[in-house]
């Protein structure tokens, strides 16, 4: 039995790959029922390893059981296995709260291209998640970008061409870095294996030799990957792909495909160069700069924005910042922090997405904050689930921004160089999210003057209206009240997988 488990990551990566062929021949409806239990199987079969790797440790796994060089690895552990069941999660809710939006917006000859490109988009998360091997990384990001720009396009106006041209543009760009990366690296240890290159690095580490080109190495997968995951001031692309896109994708858009580039570097750093090479490297100190930059300047830009949506797409710049500041702390702590924001982020972000949608189907299908005006009476459910995804960006207590905060907070104490430019960051940053999260919840709550508005725009939206979404809205603040009262637990599972990187 547990052999037979250990192939479930690979059966995993095969189902979704498979998944997007199995789309192309059938028709919408159907295509969305494949999806979805594609995406239910999965999560199910990452439950399993995940219970197994926590009992029995980390494992790789040799495909077509040819060794490497020769053949391909995927390495598993508590880590790799928890991120594949929370984007499963994450994937599954974000699909179930743009039912209606996906089938209004997207044309029905086109709806199974966009479950294919949902199924090609989860198959090189989980690949990016699993694999062993630098290369093949690299091939699973280019499949992501392509499938991520799919996701944007599906909509088909003006607006999402723009916004996809303009990400594939920036994400090539990054995508380059990251391959003129790997040949560097490549070139001075002959692996692609990541077990193999860390061998070698520690080696040449040891010895004091090719510094430079180690670090022109890792400096140039970390830019590129950075580019990607939209760090300030590469973050161009990101207000017009969230802001237009159909729902499902700008939640799937913003709380995953960001996070699977992001979970690679962590793998770089730890299981590719070494964390003890990557602290003693000056490249963190280049991601903390652009992070507290990101943090500061991505608020800053969604307090003038006037779009629920485009500001929305604004503060995941400053959530991203968060992330790389950590990194750039160069501390366990912080990266255990910053590996825990990545879920807290997750789960808040395709929250608003979908309340953000709820609100505006309320009021005309506007997304200017002046015809949200008294939304949160109008969609009872997507008022209550924005506020709670608006707290919890602020950082209230028994909320997972909090928890995130509080742990960026300590990792920042015990780091004495960089403890007061975090301290002032964080501080600075929390002002600015509460001036536009609860500028936009005491918004929506505020009694409309109706003889200013449109009155045949705005209706009342009941809880059984939109079943799904409400669903999908229920368990987000479920899920975000678990990982602000339950973080002890998931703070544990992560310095364990962590430390099974090590």
């Amino acid at each position: 039995m547990h052999s037979f488990v250990q192939n479930f990551p690979f059966i995993s990566i095969i189902l979704s790959l498979f998944g997007g062929p199995l789309s192309s021949i059938l028709g919408g409806k159907k295509a969305k029922y494949l999806n979805i239990g594609i995406i239910v199987l999965i999560g199910c079969l990452s439950g399993a390893v995940l219970g197994f790797v926590y009992t029995n440790g980390a494992y790789v796994y040799s495909m077509g059981h040819f060794p490497a060089p020769w053949g391909n690895e995927i390495r598993v552990g508590v880590l790799e296995a928890a991120m594949a069941v929370f984007f499963c999660m994450i994937m599954l809710l974000c699909m179930l709260g743009g039912i209606v939006e996906r089938e209004a917006e997207v044309y029905e000859t086109k709806q199974n291209l966009y479950y294919i490109m949902v199924n090609l988009l989860l198959c090189s998360l989980l690949a990016l998640i699993y694999t062993n091997d630098l290369f093949t990384a690299y091939v699973f990001v280019e499949i992501n970008t392509i499938s991520a720009c799919g996701l944007i396009m599906c909509k088909q106006n003006g607006r999402t061409i723009e916004a996809a041209t303009r990400y594939m543009i920036m994400s090539l760009m990054g995508s380059g870095l990251f391959l003129l990366g790997i040949c560097f690296l490549y070139d001075l240890t002959g692996h692609l294996l990541m077990s193999n290159i860390q061998e070698s690095v520690a080696a040449i580490s040891a010895a004091g030799t090719y510094h430079v080109p180690l670090m022109i190495a890792l400096g140039l997968m970390a830019v590129g990957l950075a580019i990607k995951s939209a760090l300030y001031p590469f973050h161009s692309w990101l207000p017009d792909a969230y802001g237009y896109s159909t729902v499902s994708s700008a939640a799937i858009l913003s709380s995953l495909v960001s996070k699977g580039y992001i979970f690679l570097l962590i793998k770089i750093f730890y299981r590719v160069i070494g964390f003890n090479v990557v602290r003693e490297s000056k490249v963190i100190n280049v991601l903390f700069v652009f992070g507290v930059a990101g943090m500061i300047m991505g608020s800053l830009s969604a307090i003038r924005e006037s779009n629920i949506r485009r500001m929305i797409a604004f503060s995941s710049v400053a959530q991203i910042g968060y992330i790389y500041m950590g990194f750039g702390l160069g501390t366990y702590e912080a990266m255990i922090a910053s590996t825990y924001h990545i879920l807290s982020h997750a789960a808040t972000k395709s929250l608003l997405f979908i309340a953000a949608s709820g609100l505006t189907d309320a009021s005309g299908d506007e997304t200017d904050f002046f015809s949200l005006t008294g939304a949160g009476f109008r969609n009872k459910m997507a008022g209550i689930a924005f506020t709670v995804g608006g707290l919890s960006m602020v950082g209230f207590p028994m909320f997972s921004g909090f928890i995130s905060k509080m742990l960026f907070a300590r990792a920042a104490v015990l780091n004495s160089g960089k403890m007061m430019p975090t301290l002032i960051a964080l501080a600075i940053s929390t002002i600015l999210n509460a001036i536009y999260f609860l500028k936009t919840v005491i918004r929506l709550y505020t009694p409309a003057k109706t003889q200013n508005l449109e009155k045949d725009s705005f209706r009342q939206i009941s809880v059984s209206e939109q079943p799904w979404k409400n669903v999908a809205l229920l368990f987000f603040v479920i899920l975000n009240f678990a990982l602000g009262l339950f973080s002890e637990p998931i703070v544990a599972l992560i310095r364990n997988g962590l430390g099974m990187f090590a």
